[in-house]
Order: C-alpha cells, then structure tokens, then sequence
C-alpha cells in the first residue's frame, strides 16, 4: 500500500512538474516560415499566407480577385497573374502596429517582384493599415475573411520561368524597421 501511495505521490509531482514548466513561457518569435500556413512575426505582428497560386482570368472566382486592374497592366506574353492571401494579426495587448507596406517575391535565381497597387474599388485588395491590439487583417465580417482565401490579396505578375526557379520566397518588409525582413516559402 505504502508503495502505491509513493508511486501516486511521485506521478502527480512529475505530472506538476510536466504541466508547470509549460506555463508561463514565452512564443518563440519566427521570422521564417518554410512554408505557406505557418505564422511569421514582423514589427510586433504575425503574418500567415493563407493560400498563394497562379490566377486564371477565364476563372470565374479569380476574375473577381483580377476586377478593377487597368488594361495597360495585364500581364505581357511569358508572364502570369500570382495571387498571394495575407492574414496578419495583432497579437499584442496594448500596443498598435503598422502592417507592412512593401512586399516582394524573389526566386533562386534572385528575380524580384513587388505587388501590384490595386484600385480602391478591389474588395480582394491587400490596404496597409494600423491594427489595434487583438485586430485582424481582414478584418472579420469582410469579403476577404469570409471568402474562398480567407485573406488579403496581394497581386504579382510573374515570369512563368519563374514558377521553375523555386522554392519561390515571399519577404513582408518591417514599415519600422528596414532590417526586419520575414520570408515564406510559397507552395507554387
């Protein structure tokens, strides 16, 4: 009996010991993502690429994302519309931050392209913005959230060499700090 009572005793202090050195640590702060779905933290906020692809303007659903883009910027003969879905989230409790303004994608052969600026008039559109504390990009009760992506869109013409030169990286720019630079790795 008494060796059950110290095998039980020794259990529940391992058990506390398993539980108690969980609590209270701090999230490692990741400013790389090997790949699209995994959350990256940039000037205090976390960014995931909810879905990137090649946009099909013949597709119904992809004709809504390319709605509103002028006709001198179709993409020319060898080149491709690339979408890339943005979340981004204040993680914070008091603290508002500026989500980036400059983004680009660079392949293994260093070729870099920075989004498009889409008109106002685009509901799909990725817009800078300040997020309170606790506020999400997009936000909840929009098109963006609610739709298919599940994100902010954020428009690229590509070379279609280019979808051969992977793994394709995806860089959110710091709009404080010029150094801070995280990378997604996007699943083409």
């Amino acid at each position: 009996m008494k060796a059950l009572l110290r095998m039980l005793l020794v259990s529940s202090v391992a058990a506390a010991g398993l539980f108690a050195s969980g609590c209270g640590e701090v999230e490692d702060v990741r400013t790389i993502g090997e790949t699209e779905g995994l959350y990256i933290d940039v000037n205090d906020l976390r960014y995931q690429v909810q879905l990137s692809r090649v946009l099909n303007p013949s597709d119904p659903e992809d004709a809504e994302y390319l709605n509103q883009v002028p006709e001198s910027e179709q993409p020319a003969p060898g080149e491709t519309w690339f979408g890339v879905f943005l979340r981004v989230q204040n993680t914070t409790d008091a603290t508002a931050a500026a989500t980036a303004r400059e983004f680009e994608i660079v392949d293994t052969l260093e070729n870099t392209y920075e989004p498009l600026a889409l008109p106002v008039s685009n509901l799909w559109a990725y817009r800078p913005t300040v997020l309170e504390p606790g506020g999400i990009l997009p936000e909840p009760d929009s098109a963006q959230f609610s739709g298919p992506t599940r994100g902010a869109l954020l428009l690229f013409k590509l070379s279609i060499d280019t979808l051969q030169n992977r793994p394709l990286e995806f860089e959110i720019h710091s709009p404080e700090n010029p150094d801070e630079i995280g990378i997604i790795d996007l699943d083409v």
